[in-house]
């Protein structure tokens, strides 16, 4: 009898310790195939993402420049081409390339491809680009868009350089010569080497029709060869807008998971390529480290029974894991709120933080019994600004106008925001019409004083005009439409006054 239960005991031990061996290792090899799945998701992801910020940084750059070229065309066209108007020209353009990290030279050209104007400190008058793809382009189609061309090898520099161009035409509509912004090559390998790509990964530019701009990594016959046989051209791209695709080489073997992606506005496409390989490296040494714990696991499972041991273990990682995606969510939930409640442009307080405050201010002052003002800031003459400078300047002047602003918020319950366009707002809890004046007062001057030239203001700098309304007492049947009335109509009796002043 003894014997009997003995036998039964080693017999339902040893199927119990088979049993939870193979189940051990089959969970294991599930669990290796998953990672490997989730790794190759990821990947296309990765790809899918580098092609989609390498297309829009494509589209900006781009932008930016032919942004240049509509400002010159408009330049030209009202100041002429005068000594004095290409001297002025000239001095603008070379402040724009300095400015803009991606513009190797702006240059105009008349009809007969001599050089007008550009931005280089000395005109050389021998050059002559008539035989250019793009003036040619231009030459033969009326249209007056932009028109990227294949790249080329400056004159002026040498460099290799991506081309914008758009037409002059005459009074009379005929063709009257060309406007060009290239682009260094050298900017999009900067930014091109800050991605994490590996040793055999890839990332190309290229015109819709196939022609190379650019390649990473960079090889003596990339720039400027035709792609139009390259799978990934005649199969994908030049069929779709965006997608993904796994290549085989057949210049070196090796298979790639290919991201691509057409630009929003410009006719080019961008492809990001990560060997499959090197995607799959650190899963496959993640697997082969598993595989020997494993094999230890279920070898110490037989000899010791250590199986509560592994089923802990594997818990905590489950709650560890658990607990790190709680707190990403979190941060990613805090993040989304601060983002939606901020001005993208200036950093400050945006139009639904604004109105939510000063409602909370407004109960808070009926209660209290205390005052409560606003103050209404607009920029002086901005749409000519605009017109003048440029959006791009624009955006900058009003950031610089919000970190003027921004110093009136003296107190934790003051609140600077943008009201809308080149309006803003800052409220003032308990405070008098004497204390909000002095706080407009100093904002008033900070702006004067950051000196941001505006030829169209009478006193040749950026200002603003600034409206104070004040309810000494508030109560219970006013509205914030009265508070903001009242701020209004000072906004408006200040800038009929004259601009640049306070009005209450």
């Amino acid at each position: 009898m003894v014997h009997y239960k003995r036998s039964s005991t080693a017999l339902l031990a040893a199927a119990f310790v088979l049993l939870a061996c193979a189940a051990i290792i089959g969970l294991d090899i599930w669990r290796t195939w998953q990672a490997r799945v989730i790794e190759e998701r990821e990947a296309a992801v990765s790809v899918t993402n580098m092609a989609r910020a390498l297309a829009q940084h494509a589209d900006d750059t781009l932008k930016e420049a032919d942004t240049v070229l509509v400002g010159l065309l408009e330049r030209l066209r009202i100041d002429g081409a005068g000594p004095a108007a290409l001297e002025r020209v000239h001095r603008l353009l070379a402040v724009q390339v300095k400015e803009l990290p991606q513009l190797n030279g702006i240059f105009v050209y008349d009809s007969q491809g001599r050089w007008v104007v550009n931005s280089q400190p000395r005109l050389d008058n021998t050059q002559n680009n008539a035989d250019r793809d793009y003036f040619i382009y231009h030459r033969e189609h009326p249209d007056d868009g932009p028109y990227i061309g294949p790249p080329v090898r400056s004159r002026s520099t040498g460099k290799w350089i991506a081309t914008v161009t758009r037409r002059v035409n005459n009074a009379d509509g005929s063709f009257g010569g060309v406007v060009l912004a290239t682009v260094d090559m050298a900017y999009f390998q900067r930014f091109y080497d800050s991605f994490n790509i590996g040793k055999s990964g890839a990332i190309l530019l290229a015109l819709n029709r196939g022609t190379i701009l650019f390649r990473r990594p960079l090889r003596e016959d990339s720039i400027g060869k035709s792609m139009a046989d390259a799978a990934i051209f005649r199969d994908h791209a030049a069929k779709n807008a965006s997608g993904l695709a796994i290549i085989r080489s057949s210049q070196d073997g090796v298979e790639r998971i290919n991201g691509y992606r057409h630009l929003q506005t410009y006719p080019l496409f961008v492809s990001v390529a990560l060997s499959r390989d090197e995607v799959f490296a650190e899963w496959r040494a993640d697997a082969y480290m598993h595989m020997v714990g494993v094999l230890i696991l279920v070898t110490g499972f037989a000899v010791m029974g250590r199986r509560m041991v592994a089923q802990i273990d594997q818990r905590s990682i489950a709650e560890n894991e658990a607990n790190e995606a709680r707190a990403q969510v979190e941060k990613l939930n805090q993040t989304l709120e601060r983002l939606a409640l901020q001005d993208g442009l200036t950093g400050l307080a945006n139009r639904r933080q604004f109105d939510v405050a000063l409602a909370r201010e407004m109960s808070r002052a009926v209660r209290s019994g205390k005052s409560l003002a606003l103050v209404m800031i607009d920029v002086d003459r901005f749409k000519l600004y605009n017109d003048l400078y440029g959006h791009l300047s624009g955006d900058e002047c009003l950031r610089k106008v919000g970190k003027s602003i921004l110093s009136g918020e003296r107190r934790p319950d003051d609140l600077a925001a943008r009201y809308g366009g080149e309006e803003f707002a800052i409220i003032l809890p308990d405070c008098d019409a004497a204390g909000a004046l002095a706080i407009a007062e100093q904002i008033r001057l900070a702006v004067r004083a950051q000196q941001m030239e505006h030829a169209a203001n009478p006193d040749g700098i950026v200002t603003v005009s600034l409206g104070v309304g004040c309810l000494p007492e508030v109560k219970r049947d006013m509205s914030v439409r009265d508070l903001i009335g009242v701020a209004d109509q000072a906004l408006y009796r200040a800038k009929g006054e004259g601009r640049d002043r306070v009005g209450v």
